[in-house]
Protein backbone atom coordinates (compact mmCIF):
# COMPACT_ATOMS: atom_id res chain seq x y z
CA UNK A 1 0.00 0.00 0.00
CA UNK A 2 1.31 3.79 -0.97
CA UNK A 3 1.40 6.05 1.96
CA UNK A 4 0.75 9.41 1.56
CA UNK A 5 1.17 13.26 3.21
CA UNK A 6 -1.47 15.60 2.61
CA UNK A 7 -1.00 19.03 1.84
CA UNK A 8 -3.78 21.67 2.35
CA UNK A 9 -3.14 25.30 2.20
CA UNK A 10 -5.28 28.68 1.88
CA UNK A 11 -3.73 31.90 1.85
CA UNK A 12 -6.84 33.80 2.27
CA UNK A 13 -9.99 34.05 3.37
CA UNK A 14 -12.00 34.73 0.05
CA UNK A 15 -10.00 31.24 -0.99
CA UNK A 16 -11.66 29.58 1.70
CA UNK A 17 -15.10 30.85 0.75
CA UNK A 18 -15.06 30.12 -3.06
CA UNK A 19 -14.19 26.11 -2.48
CA UNK A 20 -10.90 26.04 -1.64
CA UNK A 21 -11.08 25.52 2.18
CA UNK A 22 -8.83 23.54 3.79
CA UNK A 23 -11.89 21.31 5.06
CA UNK A 24 -13.61 20.92 1.16
CA UNK A 25 -9.01 20.05 0.00
CA UNK A 26 -9.01 16.91 2.71
CA UNK A 27 -12.03 15.60 2.24
CA UNK A 28 -11.42 15.31 -1.89
CA UNK A 29 -7.79 13.87 -0.70
CA UNK A 30 -9.26 11.96 1.92
CA UNK A 31 -11.92 10.20 -0.75
CA UNK A 32 -9.14 10.14 -3.30
CA UNK A 33 -7.30 7.84 -0.76
CA UNK A 34 -9.87 5.50 0.14
CA UNK A 35 -10.53 4.84 -3.59
CA UNK A 36 -6.78 4.45 -4.32
CA UNK A 37 -6.27 2.15 -1.20
CA UNK A 38 -3.36 4.69 -0.14
CA UNK A 39 -2.89 5.24 3.63
CA UNK A 40 -2.54 8.70 5.45
CA UNK A 41 0.82 9.15 7.08
CA UNK A 42 -0.30 12.92 7.79
CA UNK A 43 -2.27 15.79 7.31
CA UNK A 44 -0.51 19.62 6.79
CA UNK A 45 -2.55 22.49 6.73
CA UNK A 46 -0.94 25.48 5.87
CA UNK A 47 -2.48 29.04 5.84
CA UNK A 48 0.49 31.18 4.09
CA UNK A 49 0.84 32.13 0.21
CA UNK A 50 2.35 29.90 -2.27
CA UNK A 51 4.27 32.96 -3.90
CA UNK A 52 7.20 31.51 -2.40
CA UNK A 53 8.59 27.97 -0.53
CA UNK A 54 9.63 30.22 2.46
CA UNK A 55 6.13 28.93 4.35
CA UNK A 56 6.34 27.64 7.99
CA UNK A 57 4.72 24.25 7.68
CA UNK A 58 6.40 23.52 4.00
CA UNK A 59 9.97 23.97 6.16
CA UNK A 60 8.76 21.64 8.76
CA UNK A 61 7.40 19.59 6.04
CA UNK A 62 10.73 19.31 3.92
CA UNK A 63 12.63 18.12 7.86
CA UNK A 64 10.06 15.86 8.07
CA UNK A 65 10.54 14.23 5.10
CA UNK A 66 14.21 14.23 5.14
CA UNK A 67 14.34 12.24 8.53
CA UNK A 68 11.44 9.47 7.40
CA UNK A 69 13.30 9.42 3.87
CA UNK A 70 11.41 6.55 1.95
CA UNK A 71 8.92 6.52 4.17
CA UNK A 72 6.15 8.14 2.16
CA UNK A 73 5.11 7.55 -1.54
CA UNK A 74 3.58 10.81 -2.32
CA UNK A 75 2.69 14.45 -1.81
CA UNK A 76 -0.95 15.01 -2.26
CA UNK A 77 -2.32 18.33 -3.03
CA UNK A 78 -5.68 19.00 -4.52
CA UNK A 79 -4.91 21.64 -7.59
CA UNK A 80 -1.32 22.97 -8.50
CA UNK A 81 -2.17 26.35 -7.22
CA UNK A 82 -2.43 24.93 -3.53
CA UNK A 83 1.14 23.44 -4.31
CA UNK A 84 2.97 26.64 -6.08
CA UNK A 85 2.13 30.08 -7.71
CA UNK A 86 6.07 29.62 -8.85
CA UNK A 87 6.45 26.99 -11.36
CA UNK A 88 10.33 27.30 -12.00
CA UNK A 89 10.77 27.30 -8.23
CA UNK A 90 8.17 24.19 -7.65
CA UNK A 91 10.57 22.29 -9.90
CA UNK A 92 13.81 22.39 -8.40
Amino acid sequence: MKIADLYIRVSTDEQADKGYSQRSQEEVLRKYCEINKISIRKTIFEDHSAKTFIRPQWQELLINLKKHRYKIDLLLFTKWDRFSRNAPDAYQ
